[in-house]
């Protein structure tokens, strides 16, 4: 008499298969680069609602640091000029990959002062931008990044493949 063999998982497992020859093929040097250029979108866009033209903060910029964002221990005028002027550099930085894991870090530290000053409540958002932010940090901007050609300290060991496979 055969025995019917049922498989207890989920999915099959051709289909864990083609997930993981998928992500045999995707290059090394993608990641980073979708991680800094979606986080410096957030950032950038941000700064350009700050200002107008190239770079004139505007009145209402400095109305909002003075009544909405309040940072403790800064002044509001000078809260607003930092933050503009990080949210404007950093994110440059971080598409061209020049001092990556500077510009990830001081943006992880905006991120950190926003969400335990002025947004509380927005911690989903501020943990997706954490996720993006700490990778840069921790590896580097990756293979297609300046620090790398530039031959930055730790970028050229960061880009290497894991050597243990999961």
């Amino acid at each position: 008499m055969a025995t019917v063999s049922r498989s207890t998982n989920l999915f099959p497992r051709s289909v864990f298969g083609i997930l993981v020859r998928i992500g045999n093929v995707i290059p090394g040097w993608l990641l980073p680069l979708l991680q800094r250029l979606a986080i410096a979108s957030v950032f950038f866009l941000s700064g350009r609602t700050k200002v107008e033209g190239l770079f004139t903060i505007t009145d209402s910029t400095f109305f909002m640091f003075e009544s909405e964002y309040q940072v403790p221990l800064m002044r509001s005028d000078t809260a607003a000029y930092l933050a503009t002027t990080a949210e404007h550099i950093f994110p440059i930085l971080l598409v061209l990959g020049l001092f990556t894991r500077v510009s990830a870090a001081a943006l992880l530290v905006m991120t950190f002062v926003i969400q335990i000053f002025v947004y509380p409540d927005a911690w989903p958002t501020h943990l997706s931008w954490a996720a993006l932010l700490i990778p840069l940090i921790a590896r580097g901007g990756g293979r297609l990044s300046l620090d790398c050609l530039l031959g930055v300290p730790g970028e050229r060991e960061a880009t290497r493949p894991d050597p243990v496979a999961l």
